[in-house]
């Protein structure tokens, strides 16, 4: 079953600053078709203002991956570490116990990130943070896995959860599958381009909720990024 989130149809928060559209509903009077995929339970797009960002604040039990689209993502934490996070990098904070954190518009352009919550297998932990360049050129034509929780994805990031973040960067008739096995569910976002999932065309900014499908066949119409979440 498919279940396209067509980008108008996604709750949005406007702080001036910060413009967000959210494709997992985070407030009970937000869209109720949009609820929770397993352990993925937030998926933001947001756009940050040059000059503005989210001042120092808390999060525990959580896997936070921060996919990076356009600009420079700063970072700084109570675990002392320190970053820019450049687009096409890939930035995850495992919470656990608790971590404080900062993260600002670093650029001279609006900072596009995609911020993605995984609930964590088992909560408690030492609070982590990590961040790796994923080149595009290395995904053209194919999924990479950028972080996972799962067994053999050498080359990610970890996260305690059940699940594994994707990336793809398809040309114009590119055609890839992604095979989900039972029980598993995945949920694709395009980042740009115009995509067909086993049929069903999905535009920019689009996501699609894939379950109960054993192959997801994905056909790029137009040069295309794409990021998904494969989870349990």
């Amino acid at each position: 079953m498919l279940t396209h989130r067509r980008w108008e149809s996604l709750d949005r928060a406007e702080l001036g600053w910060l413009r967000a559209r959210q494709h997992f509903s985070v407030s009970t009077d937000g869209n109720s078709a949009h609820a929770a995929l397993g352990p993925l339970i937030v998926w933001n797009d947001d756009e940050i203002a040059v000059g503005s960002g989210f001042p120092m604040h808390g999060h525990r039990d959580m896997e936070i991956i921060t996919y990076v689209r356009q600009g420079f993502l700063g970072h700084r934490d109570t675990l002392e570490s320190e970053g820019t996070i450049h687009a096409g990098d890939v930035q995850v904070m495992s919470a656990g116990t608790g971590i404080r954190h900062a993260e600002f518009n670093r650029g001279e352009v609006p900072l596009k990130l995609y911020q993605i919550w995984l609930r964590p297998r088992e909560a408690g932990g030492k609070p982590a943070w990590n961040t790796k360049p994923f080149p595009k050129s290395d995904r053209s034509g194919r999924f990479v896995v950028l972080a996972s929780g799962l067994a053999g994805d050498e080359g990610a990031l970890p996260v305690r959860a059940d699940a594994r973040v994707l990336g793809a960067m398809l040309k114009a008739g590119d055609r890839v599958r992604h095979e989900l096995s039972a029980g598993r569910r995945a949920y694709l976002v395009v980042a740009s381009g115009r995509i067909e999932v086993n049929g069903e065309p999905v535009g920019p900014l689009d996501g699609v909720a894939i379950a109960d499908v054993a192959v997801a066949q994905i056909s790029a119409l137009e040069d295309s990024e794409l990021v998904m979440v494969d989870a349990g």
